[in-house]
């Protein structure tokens, strides 16, 4: 695992991933190298203009498809329409927007980054557990540490912060990974949920969703102090086609207080991993999603 870089992918001819949020950013980057490698990849966009445009540059067999997930009708049709999926790579996001709300009302953050991917990766899960070695790979960020559920105003009506909701979300992303794989090895099924953070890597989320001084800010790390998306996308490439690879685990950058470097093992914070927690945010999702997990 020492420097692993894009090079160290295997083969995954045969093998069919997909990946959301993958016009750009990490969501492109990921889509690159793992076409690179052999892979079928279903890129999806809310933008399809936007992602058959960054599809276009593209080596190998890609094909993009629209996905809003702040939609769960969209969400919906999507996964209706995938007939074969082996790898799904929930990388799609939103980050520190003003409040604003989804097509069905919940706070934008929270239901794009976590109830979007919950129902999507619920709808498509009887599609991956019939695949090859299947895998679900979970997004989050090194702000999930900052986060916590707030169970009494999961819509921030009473008080919003667009980091604090941000964080929220990322804490969610954890908590779901973490219980979808405690409930994966109950059923005994050959799926596995594993989870990467990019650290702090340049991509326009940090400049497409704050405004003001945030967005300001997000600029200036960018330039001074982010890593480049080729590193950035190495945590979740590595946790979507590296062997040995384990069910739960997460992986992040190596340097810098998981800021930057090569993938390593990296740790959740504690409060995370309480499961009574993350059954309580499962119950939850269920039911403002309308889609029950059947495992």
């Amino acid at each position: 695992m020492t420097k692993w870089t894009a090079a160290d992918i295997p083969d995954q001819t045969g093998r069919t991933f997909v990946v959301t949020g993958a016009n750009s950013g990490l969501g492109l980057e990921t889509a690159r190298r793992l076409a690179e490698h052999g892979a079928q990849v279903i890129m999806t966009a809310r933008d399809p203009e936007k992602g058959r445009a960054a599809a276009a540059g593209l080596p190998g067999s890609v094909e993009v498809r629209t996905l809003d997930l702040a939609d769960l009708e969209s969400v919906a049709r999507f996964a209706a329409g995938v007939e074969r999926a082996d790898v799904l790579v929930n990388n799609a996001g939103v980050m520190m927007t003003p409040r604003r709300a989804t097509a069905q009302g919940f706070e934008l953050q929270l239901g794009t980054n976590h109830l979007g991917h919950f129902a999507l990766t619920a709808l498509l899960y009887p599609v991956l557990a019939a695949g090859s070695a299947p895998r679900v790979v979970t997004v989050s960020s090194g702000l999930h540490r900052r986060g916590r559920i707030d169970f009494d105003d999961l819509g921030a009506e009473r008080s919003y912060s667009p980091t604090r909701a941000y964080a929220q979300s990322k804490f969610a992303n954890v908590l779901f990974a973490l219980e979808l794989d405690r409930r994966l090895r109950a059923a005994g099924s050959p799926a596995i949920s594993v989870l990467a953070h990019p650290g702090y890597t340049a991509t326009n989320l940090q400049t497409s969703g704050p405004t003001g001084l945030l967005s300001l800010g997000g600029r200036i790390g960018n330039l001074l102090l982010a890593q480049h998306v080729r590193m950035g996308a190495l945590d979740q490439l590595y946790a979507a086609t590296a062997p040995g690879v384990q069910s739960g685990e997460f992986y992040g950058p190596a340097n810098l207080s998981e800021s930057r470097g090569h993938p390593k093992l990296v740790r959740p914070v504690r409060s995370a991993t309480d499961p009574d927690t993350a059954r309580r945010l499962w119950e939850v999702s269920e039911k403002l999603t309308g889609v029950p997990f059947a495992l």
